[in-house]
């Protein structure tokens, strides 16, 4: 319950954090001075009433994110970079104080969602209707699934808030992990390294590789392309509200959208979550690392789809692979030539100034993409038009 209630805490600062301080402005139009410039100018749609209210909000979220990165902390131990997980459970006892602090905290984070957070992108969606038709993407769809409901070594099979699920091709599926793999035609890792399962992959870096063009490989789920993160989590567990949009779902306002309802989803869990803890009971079972042994760890961080796998050999890591989920969603093309969902969603975007991509930029954010993994615009002959600050 205890590493629930830190993942979904953190779900609620991270996706707060997306759309109103990096995506939000691409649509709203701010002052005319720092944090909000400098800025790739935009074709702003709001009246300027409604305008100066959505920049309000945005600094009302900055407080409301704060008090989002309290809720982990009371569990975490601190946040960013929280440090009470352990092998085994946490290092955080529960108490009367820490639930009515925890509790006070999200009722007024649960308001802000839904009075604040879901009506402005529903704003939003309202003024620029053509992001519903810009953005498609993959449309296929990963999630290995979050907030277990239930002890057990399986995640995979558990039952669990978001369900281990796919969609490909149209169908729905339960997933299975052992159809992954990564390719490497295009990234700067040596060809011998691709076509490999986790489990085995190695790393050898080539920078000088022809044909390259990204230090990320192409994660395929049996060969296919797939979207992670909310709009995949949401769509995979069956929301109405997702599903109903049919293939207007597969979308920049799609996306944006999802997360919304997500962070309201997960908070109402959340307020259920808390009331379960038993004060005095353990927190942390016991366990000893293992001569040798193999393993992966699946959940669903806020921007989608996080697997490590990993060997132990000799009481030693002999293999550590993480895919992450801007690998999925930036990934290049494979062995095949498929691109990846991010590149898919690109193609066809209108742009009405090559030197202010505001579309584009539109597009890569409301991926979510984590900049300590690698971004590259580039025309079929390599060479750099614009660079384009995305975060």
């Amino acid at each position: 319950i205890i590493r629930n209630l830190i993942l979904g805490s953190n779900y609620i600062q991270s996706h707060i954090l997306h759309f109103f301080h990096l995506a939000a402005l691409d649509y709203v139009k701010g002052p005319d001075m720092p944090p909000f410039t400098p800025r790739y100018e935009g074709d702003y749609r709001f009246p300027d009433d409604v305008n100066q209210q959505v920049v309000g909000t945005y600094l009302k979220a900055l407080q409301m994110r704060r008090k989002a990165h309290e809720m982990v902390a009371l569990w975490g131990g601190k946040m960013p970079h929280q440090q009470a997980i352990v092998p085994g459970g946490v290092s955080e006892v529960p108490d009367s104080q820490k639930i009515a602090e925890f509790l006070f905290r999200l009722q007024e984070l649960q308001a802000f969602i839904d009075n604040e957070y879901i009506p402005t992108v529903k704003a939003v969606a309202e003024v620029y209707p053509d992001y519903w038709d810009i953005g498609r993407g993959c449309m296929n769809f990963l999630s290995y699934g979050a907030f277990p409901l239930e002890e057990g070594m399986d995640h995979v099979k558990k039952n669990k808030l978001f369900p281990s699920k796919v969609y490909v091709n149209g169908q729905l599926a339960d997933l299975d992990i052992e159809v992954i793999d990564e390719a490497v035609k295009y990234s700067w890792y040596e060809d011998d390294t691709g076509g490999k399962k986790p489990t085995e992959a190695v790393v050898k870096p080539n920078p000088a590789k022809k044909n390259a063009y990204s230090f990320i490989k192409a994660p395929r789920y049996n060969g296919a392309p797939m979207e992670v993160g909310p709009l995949a989590r949401m769509y995979v567990m069956g929301d109405e509200t997702i599903t109903s949009l049919g293939e207007k779902a597969f979308s920049v306002l799609g996306r944006h959208l999802a997360r919304a309802l997500e962070c309201s989803l997960v908070a109402k869990n959340l307020a259920e979550w808390v009331q379960q803890l038993e004060i005095g009971q353990p927190v942390c079972t016991p366990h000893k690392i293992p001569s040798s042994a193999q393993g992966v760890g699946l959940t669903e961080a806020p921007r989608g789809a996080l697997g490590h796998w990993n060997r132990i050999e000799h009481q030693r890591t002999a293999i550590y692979n993480a895919i992450v989920p801007t690998t999925w969603n930036l990934s290049p093309r494979d062995d095949q030539d498929q691109m990846g969902p991010m590149e898919q969603a690109l193609i066809g975007t209108p742009v009405a100034d090559p030197n202010n991509p505001i579309e584009v930029v539109r597009v890569i954010r409301s991926f979510d993409p984590c900049l300590a993994c690698a971004i590259h615009v580039m025309t079929p002959d390599k060479k750099t038009i614009s660079r384009c600050q995305v975060g």
